[in-house]
């Protein structure tokens, strides 16, 4: 009998895979993405000092709309991390999907924080 492929497992593999090449710093930190099944998350994150600079999800005191699992969601997500990273001076980062496809609800949280003025 075929096991089922767990499909987390794959994903966070290619996760490690991605972040052994790339790291963020305090003038250009990784923007991380995670993707639940209700909600979505996106942090700055600078490797170098092991600290988080900023961060918005769906269950954010911030965050307008009650459905926290859709695309408008994670664009609305999106213009509040980029709204958090102007407050901290931040212009430009690294973009990390977390393993995920450039798709969806990814898709649209990056598309929002670039037009809200983040650089990547």
């Amino acid at each position: 009998m075929i096991a089922k492929i767990d499909k987390n497992k794959v994903r966070q593999k290619r996760h490690q895979r991605v972040r052994s090449r790339l790291s963020g710093t305090s003038e250009r930190p990784r923007l991380n993405v995670y993707r639940s099944n209700k909600h979505i998350y996106a942090q700055l994150i600078d490797d170098s000092q092991k600290v988080t600079l900023a961060s918005a999800s769906t269950q954010d005191s911030d965050f307008n709309s009650n459905i926290g699992s859709n695309v408008d969601a994670a664009a609305e997500v999106g213009a509040l991390i980029a709204k958090r990273a102007k407050d901290k001076d931040i212009e430009s980062v690294v973009f990390d999907r977390g393993g995920y496809l450039y798709h969806g609800r990814v898709k649209a949280l990056a598309e929002a924080a670039r037009e809200n003025g983040l650089q990547f």
